[in-house]
């Protein structure tokens, strides 16, 4: 028993390194776990305190418990099981293509990265490109929404921006999970979107097992309460006007959604640029029969380090303004009362009504359509115009922002400016165009005022 073994010296790293790790997996790792554990809790619990709408503890749990929760539904597990059956093949392999799009799907949600870089990165963005205005159609409807609602923001999609400037002023009141397209599943940036609380969406998938998948997310996470934010539009705008709205993901949170459980309550968000960052890529894409854009990270590179050589040498200048408006929202429980037949196209026509008459008032896309339908105009009386749309979202700084748009157009070779008038160049009409549709709605809804005061004059 007391005898000397000699045993080489690889040997015996390799017994002390397996030793180590044993220890460290059975007593240190767990002990680790549980002190930064009660320190991410107790940051929640301060969290908590000063957000309007609660982290929910659905999105607090771990990725690997969210799988198993999807798979082990009852809806997937039928979705599963009719797969196999429908294809021909083992009830495992079909479970195995389950857990394969549970994976894909869940996200990884982390508060470090949402608050100490996300939200950052974000207030830091949107007032370095852009001047933010955040303005309300009805505050009090917003701030009198039930604290247990599930709260749905609902947005028009202009830029990819969009995801950054409505994080960024929604910090205050929570989180945001977004559903994300293909774009960003790639590494590492599929990591950070992911901690950021975003899960990953197919814009286009024939497989029904996935849309169950899909569908079974969306479902736990509106029935935990989980505050989410969504583009019905299913993309960019292409060229500035409104899309026809998308059913998926809405149509999976009514069907999600019990009459007597939980209310959900849909805030339509109505966003308008000064400039669209991608505003040339997305134009392009138009004219392609496929209309699908590729921005390539070259060109993206390049732009990039063009913003901050301008920054370096001093003559960097902010894109305008970037104008975000919550319209008056819809609870689903008074909207299902009303419209039992058809409720998600309805509800649907709605959200995007809603959304088309809040859009914002901003001077770039309200110019171009002015001198679209008018051919020129005089600078001041474009000016002067421009002051009267606007009203306090441009008076308060003295005109200082339509100027800003005006020069801008003309840098851009938008619009000619000649002897004090300025007129359509020419040289760029698919932009004229584009900005222009992006300010038709505002000109509807003022139209509708104007239809709406006359007749009630004329009631009197």
């Amino acid at each position: 028993m007391m005898q000397t073994v000699e045993i080489p010296i690889w040997l015996f790293v390799l017994i002390v390194l397996f030793a180590a790790v044993t220890f460290a997996s059975h007593f240190l790792f767990p002990s680790v776990r549980w002190f930064f554990r009660r320190r991410l809790e107790r940051a929640v619990a301060r969290l908590n305190k000063r957000l309007q709408r609660p982290i929910q503890p659905f999105k607090l749990a771990g990725r690997h418990d969210m799988i198993q929760r999807l798979i082990y539904d009852p809806q997937v597990s039928r979705a599963v099981q009719q797969h196999a059956k429908a294809e021909g093949v083992p009830d495992a392999v079909a479970s195995e293509q389950a857990r394969r799009y549970a994976r894909e799907i869940a996200p990884s949600f982390s508060t470090v990265a949402y608050f100490s870089i996300a939200i950052r990165f974000a207030r830091m963005l949107s007032n370095a490109f852009y001047k933010v205005q955040l303005g309300y159609e009805d505050k009090a409807a917003l701030d009198s929404i039930d604290p247990d609602a599930t709260v749905v923001y609902v947005m028009n999609h202009r830029s990819n921006m969009d995801y950054v400037l409505v994080t960024y002023l929604a910090a205050d009141h929570s989180t945001l999970s977004y559903a994300v397209g293909e774009w960003a599943r790639v590494w590492p940036l599929s990591r950070l979107i992911r901690a950021m609380g975003a899960y990953f969406i197919r814009r286009k998938s024939g497989s029904d097992l996935y849309r169950q998948v899909l569908a079974s997310y969306v479902r736990h996470a509106t029935e935990a309460g989980v505050t989410q934010a969504m583009f019905p539009e299913g993309g960019l705008s292409l060229n500035g006007k409104l899309g026809r709205p998308k059913l998926g993901l809405l149509k999976y949170i009514v069907d999600g959604t019990e009459s007597q459980g939980r209310d959900v309550v849909f805030v339509p968000v109505a966003l308008n640029y000064d400039r669209v960052l991608e505003d040339t890529v997305l134009t392009a894409a138009a004219k392609d029969s496929e209309r699908r854009f590729r921005a390539r990270i070259g060109v993206i590179t390049r732009w990039t380090l063009k913003q901050i050589w301008r920054r370096v040498a001093g003559r960097y200048k902010r894109f305008g303004i970037a104008s975000v408006r919550y319209a008056t929202p819809i609870s689903l429980k008074e909207f299902r009362a009303a419209h039992e037949r058809d409720l998600t196209t309805d509800l649907a026509r709605e959200l995007m009504r809603r959304i088309g008459a809040a859009i914002p008032f901003v001077p770039v896309p309200a110019a171009c359509r002015l001198l679209r339908d008018e051919g020129q105009m005089s600078e001041q009386d474009l000016r002067t115009r421009l002051l009267e749309m606007g009203g306090e979202a441009v008076a308060s700084d003295g005109g200082e922002a339509i100027d800003d748009a005006l020069n801008q157009l003309v840098e851009r070779r938008i619009l000619l400016r000649e002897n004090g008038i300025l007129r359509p160049s020419g040289e760029r009409p698919e932009l004229l165009a584009y900005y222009a549709a992006a300010s038709e709605a505002v000109v509807r809804t003022e139209n509708d005022a104007d239809a709406e005061s006359i007749s009630a004059s004329a009631g009197s």
